[in-house]
């Protein structure tokens, strides 16, 4: 069922944070070979690895839509428990962003969903037709109420806490090659609206290198709890990234929740500075992903990766860290958050 006028906060649904426990998490498998140039071929295989690791913790559900990719799905992760193909076509691999937002409800509501349009990042990475109808072949086959706000919106672009508060940068939502008719005020609207936040936190979007999205939210800082935000900060000042992260670090640090106070910020570190020919990789901790009991961390081969897992870890200790390799995934401009849309359970009270 579709709704053009039902509002999903009025009705009582709001938008949980990826803690909370989960029903499955999507991906759609990679098939794209413009989306890694020259790189290809061992990108099916990485990103099994990752399918494996989150497959232990909960179900995985894989968009595989057209023969060859279906079998290419199958013999690589087909056998894995927990792991479930549908032939759902894409025309790349990033479900984050062109995935449905699943909601959830304190009341005795149906399963819903929110259906945003998709550009691929303002127009960049043409056609993207298939990646548009995601959200609603996901709602088909579940059965699931559908709200259709009809405006641009990616998964990576927003981040909450499951409280009432999101997380997001100016230089993408409102950017002029998404929802040129919208201001701040609008937008705000929207995510109060089709989501049930409250308070909308701004960053200006200090971007690091490499990033394709003009500013992802997922690729700077994330919630890891109610108050807690990890945040990917550069400490070298020769490198192109140090400016920009310690913007966004400041940003944060003057920042409060939806009941005004400060924010708990931690400091994730950034990897050495990876390259493909003249090409600089957005390589970041922050891309990692939660799942029921878990978190999966991109590894990139550098001293970092042990300390952002041990960081990661002290600050979730009912979970279990591990990580998982995404040198060529992150080829791609993205990596494990960019790549996986969480579902979670519906009708959970409000955590404590």
């Amino acid at each position: 069922m579709t709704s053009a006028n039902e509002l999903p906060a009025q009705l009582g649904y709001r938008w949980p944070a990826e803690w909370e426990p989960q029903a499955s998490v999507w991906v759609s498998w990679p098939r794209n070979v413009e989306s890694w140039p020259g790189k290809f071929e061992p990108v099916p295989g990485e990103f099994a690895q990752l399918v494996r690791a989150m497959a232990q913790f909960q179900r995985v559900n894989i968009n595989a839509g057209r023969p060859e990719v279906m079998a290419q799905a199958e013999s690589l992760v087909g056998n894995v428990p927990n792991v479930f193909l549908h032939d759902i076509p894409t025309n790349d691999a990033w479900c984050r962003d062109h995935g449905p937002t699943f909601l959830t409800s304190d009341r005795d509501l149906p399963p819903a969903l929110v259906d945003w349009q998709y550009n691929a990042w303002g127009g960049k990475y043409p056609p993207f037709d298939f990646d548009n109808e995601v959200p609603g072949k996901i709602a088909k086959i579940q059965g699931r109420h559908v709200f259709t706000p009809g405006i641009i919106l990616e998964g990576g672009a927003i981040d909450g806490n499951g409280r009432g508060t999101l997380l997001t940068t100016r230089s993408c939502l409102l950017n002029e090659n998404r929802n040129p008719h919208l201001d701040q005020a609008a937008t705000e609207q929207y995510l109060r609206d089709y989501l049930g936040v409250q308070k909308i936190l701004w960053m200006t979007g200090g971007e690091i290198e490499g990033d394709d999205t003009d500013g992802h939210i997922d690729q700077l800082a994330r919630f890891v709890d109610a108050r807690t935000v990890v945040v990917s900060v550069c400490e070298d000042e020769s490198d192109e990234n140090y400016g920009p992260t310690q913007q966004n670090l400041a940003e944060l640090q003057a920042m409060t929740d939806q009941d005004d106070r400060p924010l708990e910020i931690v400091r994730l570190p950034l990897p050495r500075p990876l390259f493909v020919d003249d090409q600089r990789l957005p390589a970041g901790y922050c891309n990692f992903v939660f799942v029921n009991g878990g978190v999966v961390v991109p590894q990139f081969g550098d001293p970092a990766d042990a300390r952002a897992i041990a960081i990661l870890q002290e600050l979730l200790p009912h979970h279990r860290v591990i990580g998982s390799p995404s040198l060529d995934l992150v080829w791609g401009l993205g990596s494990f958050h960019c790549l996986s849309q969480q579902e979670p359970l519906t009708k959970l009270p409000l955590p404590k």
